[in-house]
């Protein structure tokens, strides 16, 4: 696995869903790619679910509870999206994030 952080969008407008699946290492300052990809596909359609696949990322701890932070809240931090749109954000994400060098196999 690589560290460069790779991310694959699959949106079906019809539904209005879109499904973002990272690989790579996913750290608090490379999160912020993700927000900005997770904001573009919201703004296709009003009332899109976004899933944020991350079971085939290393994730660390810091930026996996920034993720599940928005979930709760349904909003970006402030800084990505100042109006505070709406998300129905859903995260699929290893149990434990994993520290450099491990990959964790299992999905939450």
């Amino acid at each position: 696995m690589t560290d460069k952080l790779q991310v694959l969008v699959r949106v079906d407008l019809d539904c209005a869903n879109a499904r973002v699946a990272a690989q790579g290492h996913v750290t608090s300052k490379s999160v912020r790619g993700l927000y900005d990809v997770m904001k573009r596909a919201n703004s296709l359609t009003a009332g899109m679910t976004l899933e944020l696949d991350m079971t085939r990322a290393r994730i660390e701890p810091d930026a996996l509870e920034e993720l599940r932070t928005c979930s709760r809240s349904h909003h970006l931090p402030a800084h990505v999206d100042p109006l505070q749109s709406d998300y129905r954000l859903s995260i699929l994400a290893p149990d434990v994030a994993a520290p450099l060098g491990v990959m964790a196999t299992r999905a939450a």
